[in-house]
């Protein structure tokens, strides 16, 4: 016992060795900068030195009290090292904003920077850091759009929000591949119920940022969404996702059935051409008609959207005919807030989102999306084909 206080002892006094070496480095540099400043930055001011104010200051290193900071009696010179209201350095909102990202609770983030820094912070102070990121999110959802992009990626999800109470509402996204191949997160927006009309306003206020030119829509089947996305792009093709017509079919028959039929549907869309995938379909139809009557009409009914793919180039189709590419981010974002059994706001939601859509930008603007660059010319000609050429050629 009477070595665990000592080892402990220790590792407190280590603590305060470091932070009195760093806050004696801090106050050196800051002596240091006053120098510069007045007698190589700005010979002509007079330096008229008024000692030296006390505060404390949050770092990497720990909490330091008593912070010698030099100032001088007109208040020209101030030190590069923070902010003259700072009360934590740049690396502590970083930590916090990350950690926030990740899922982590305030609260539990507040105890965390404690345990770290020996400085209580309150939900409401880690809160607060994170609020600087909300101007960032206006600034990002109102940024300018591409003019052009070959593929429109939309999807929904939902996340417990509370407003008076704890209810489930939308999260919208879309996902953009550019003419280059480059695919980016264009906007996402929170609240209410998934609709068509919901749709429609986000495919507007995309227009309106500049995207106006789009080959294909990708998305699954929620009524009204084919008719809002022609609405405004009206010379878009639509591609409805295969893959969740695959899951629907399969859960609205027998178990039994289910392997079989998963079968006998892909021959429809691993089919080279659209011909071939109708010849593949008859033949399903006349396997499955009299057993499963309402799989092959939902089938039939959408055939025509589910092999819109087989108008593009071979190298992209794989990556066209389905929407997994925004599942597989919109369940990431879920799985950063699933510590937490519900979010306080709706700007507490979109700070969590944008963090997490800012990453994956960042990700994505490094490499084309497979099979797109080899399509290039291909998609220029079918852009060209039904917008005209582009006003700069």
């Amino acid at each position: 016992m009477s070595q665990s206080i000592t080892d402990h002892d220790f590792i407190n006094q280590l603590d305060n060795l470091v932070r009195d070496f760093v806050k004696e480095q801090l106050e050196t540099i800051m002596e240091e900068e006053r120098k510069q400043f007045f007698e190589v930055e700005h010979p002509e001011l007079k330096q008229v030195k008024n000692g030296y104010y006390k505060r404390s200051l949050d770092t990497k290193h720990g909490h330091i009290d008593d912070l010698a900071v030099p100032r001088d009696r007109h208040g020209d010179f101030q030190t590069e090292l923070f902010d003259p209201y700072q009360r934590r350095d740049q690396w502590v909102g970083e930590t916090v904003t990350r950690m926030y990202q990740k899922g982590v609770s305030t609260r539990e983030i507040g105890e965390m920077i404690e345990h770290m820094l020996g400085s209580s912070y309150s939900a409401t102070t880690v809160s607060n850091i994170t609020e600087a990121t909300v101007e960032n999110i206006e600034a990002w959802q109102q940024r300018p759009l591409n003019k052009r992009y070959s593929v429109l990626y939309l999807d929904g999800t939902y996340l417990k929000l509370r407003r008076d109470d704890v209810a489930n509402e939308v999260v919208y996204l879309v996902i953009g591949v550019n003419e280059n191949g480059y695919r980016e997160i264009l906007g996402f927006y929170v609240g209410g119920q998934e609709s068509s009309l919901g749709w429609k306003e986000i495919l507007i206020d995309l227009y309106e940022r500049g995207a106006e030119e789009v080959l294909l829509g990708v998305f699954d089947g929620l009524p009204g969404l084919e008719t809002a996305m022609k609405e405004v792009y009206p010379k878009a093709d639509v591609q409805r996702c295969v893959v969740h017509k695959i899951r629907n079919a399969l859960n609205a028959v027998r178990k039994k059935d289910q392997t079989a039929i998963a079968e006998d549907l892909k021959p429809i869309y691993q089919a080279s051409t659209k011909e071939e995938a109708r010849k593949q379909f008859n033949a399903f139809k006349q396997v499955w008609q009299s057993k499963h009557p309402k799989v092959v009409k939902s089938w039939e009914e959408d055939l025509e959207v589910l092999l819109t793919f087989l108008d593009y180039p071979s190298s992209i189709q794989r990556v066209i005919y389905t929407s997994n590419i925004i599942e597989r981010t919109m369940k990431e974002i879920k799985k950063r807030t699933k510590t937490m059994n519900s979010l306080p706001s709706e700007r507490a939601t979109e700070k969590v989102v944008y963090l997490q859509v800012t990453d994956y930008n960042q990700r994505w603007g490094e490499r084309k999306l497979r099979g797109f660059a080899s399509a290039y010319q291909q998609l220029q000609d079918m852009f060209e084909k039904r917008y005209g050429k582009p006003n700069n050629i």
